[in-house]
């Protein structure tokens, strides 16, 4: 009968891009000794890189011990789990050779892969941080001994799991999952961080339902819309849990956001990614305005995601892009808080259907009016909840 191996490893990145490293160990599945380690300074990468590299190191430690082995990974990054699982598909140019060269390393069908909590690998994450930290000073790691040395080994912030987290989730809001996870999640998650999303209130252009991006004008709020901003403000105070406000650098968002913030007495802070799609050539103009001057332009904008209006505009992919560097980024700084994040249309629809995992298609299918209100909370274990879309009650 074939041995079994438990290989446990992570990655990360001190700044994604930064300097990175990878920890990885091989368990007796019975006695829970560590039977091989691995570690390395890997010099600049993403964490998504160095999570990988820490898969690949691993399993060739577990091969070095037993080539017919049969191989549990166990690792914190729900990305490489559900990408080396074939649930998920590798989109990034960086991950496709690291995915090859895992699966190189023994036969199809002796490796399987299995998610964990990031409390439950500890071992394999401290040894990344060890490889960062003797890179730091220009050494190499060498693995440690004493076991009263492990025991020591100081605990990794919150900040620093914060970021981990939401560095994986850029790769994974392109990575298409081929069905949903089933289930409950875990009770024991912490607090989700919740974004409340708020489209700013309306101006002059939006009654007549023109392109209003990016590229355009930039326009001020219309008194209905300075209306708009405040009954969002008296809703919001009213329900006391928005701890900080985040706007789109447009001075609408920033105009409905102030409102909000003053009556919270909050400070307002800028997020250029939250900022609306540049339209290009439509920007002012009408639907009807745009198929009549550009009906093929228009035909291959709503037939695919990856085109971008006429003109140097930017297409649903280069939005949901920026959007989801922007949305870890707030991750990362607000773990566990309520944050009301003031944008536009399409980063709201971006965000719920990222978080729902629906295609690109669905922004077509979603109804956002001004001054609405959506929600979206996201979990520890990178799962997230959609919990409100296009609330207007309170403007009524």
């Amino acid at each position: 009968m074939a041995r079994t191996l438990i290989v446990e490893a992570d990655g990360g990145s001190r700044g994604n891009p930064g300097p990175a490293g990878y920890g990885a160990v091989v368990l007796d599945p019975e006695t829970g000794e560590a039977l091989a380690e691995a570690a390395e300074f890997i010099g600049t990468a993403t964490n998504n890189v160095a999570e990988y590299k820490g898969l690949v190191a691993g399993l060739r430690a577990a091969h070095a011990l037993d080539p017919q082995a049969c191989v549990q990974v166990r690792m914190d990054s729900k990305l490489v789990v559900e990408q080396m699982s074939g649930r998920w598909q590798i989109k990034h140019p960086d991950m496709k050779p690291l995915a090859a060269e895992a699966r190189s390393v023994f036969p199809a069908g002796q490796v399987t892969y299995e998610w964990i909590p990031r409390a439950q690998n500890k071992h394999a994450d401290r040894l990344a941080n060890e490889a960062m930290d003797a890179g730091k000073i220009g050494k190499q790691w060498e693995p440690c001994n004493s076991r009263a040395a492990l025991a020591a080994a100081p605990a990794r912030s919150a900040a620093a799991r914060a970021a981990d987290e939401a560095a994986e989730s850029a790769e994974a809001a392109d990575a298409a999952p081929s069905a949903p996870a089933a289930g409950w999640g875990a009770p024991d998650l912490g607090p989700p961080a919740t974004f409340v999303l708020l489209r700013h209130g309306e101006t002059a252009l939006t009654p007549e339902k023109r392109f209003s991006g990016s590229g355009g004008t930039d326009p001020e709020l219309s008194a209905a819309g300075r209306r708009q901003a405040e009954a969002a403000a008296t809703a919001l105070a009213a329900r006391g849990s928005v701890q900080a406000v985040v706007s789109s650098p447009l001075r609408r968002c920033r105009e409905t956001a102030q409102a909000v913030a003053d009556r919270l007495g909050l400070e307002v802070r800028i997020e250029e990614g939250l900022r609306e799609t540049d339209f290009g050539a439509w920007e002012g103009l009408t639907f009807a305005e745009v198929r009549e001057r550009f009906p093929e332009d228009l035909d291959a904008w709503l037939g695919s995601a990856k085109v971008a209006p006429t003109g140097g505009g930017e297409s649903f992919a280069t939005v949901a892009r920026r959007v989801a560097v922007a949305r870890d980024k707030l991750l990362a700084r607000y773990a566990g808080k309520t944050v009301l994040l003031v944008t536009h249309v399409t980063p709201v629809k971006t965000l719920v259907r990222l978080a729902l995992g629906a295609p690109p298609e669905s922004l077509f299918r979603m109804e956002l009016s001004a001054a609405s209100l959506s929600a979206v909370a996201y979990f520890s274990d990178g799962n997230a909840s959609v919990r409100l879309l296009n609330d207007t009650s309170h403007l009524r």
